[in-house]
């Protein structure tokens, strides 16, 4: 087959109601697929999500603004990941409210792409607060603890 007649097998396969063509001819073969079910599915999934997104949105503001402030000093998650409060779901938490920590103190675990990263406090300080809770979801930059410098 020469190039036109290719690109004409193409544009009729296009057309029809096929979803699968194979063609061989002496030492020329080809194979076409359709995936009809993929690319609908996106289509219909997204208005969902979309109507979503603004209902999650608005929830979060409103517990934002519920939520007291705290204008101190923060302990932020240097990564993207999932905030661990405890080594594992059955031991005590590292740190909690009310307790003094020493710089190089491991105060959380932040799992990113399956490893576990230990969070140590950069500094000596108080936890005022823990802003995020067990097994979160967290972004870079992302208030984990309100803290006081001690």
């Amino acid at each position: 087959m020469d190039m036109k007649q290719i690109k004409a097998l193409l544009q009729e396969f296009d057309a029809s109601t096929l979803s699968k063509l194979k063609i061989t001819q002496d030492a020329f073969s080809i194979e076409l697929e359709k995936n009809i079910g993929a690319v609908c599915a996106p289509i219909m999934a997204a208005p969902v999500a979309v109507a979503a997104a603004p209902v999650a949105a608005a929830t979060a503001m409103e517990t934002a603004s519920s939520a007291p402030v705290h204008t101190g000093d923060m302990i932020v998650s240097p990564m993207v990941g999932t905030f661990y409060a405890s080594p594992s779901p059955d031991s005590a938490p590292f740190v909690k409210v009310g307790d003094r920590v020493k710089k190089g103190q491991v105060i959380a675990v932040l799992e990113a792409m399956k490893i576990m990263n230990e969070l140590e406090a950069e500094f000596d300080c108080k936890i005022v607060s823990v802003l995020v809770s067990d097994a979160q979801a967290v972004e870079y930059d992302m208030p984990l603890f309100a803290v006081e410098k001690l």
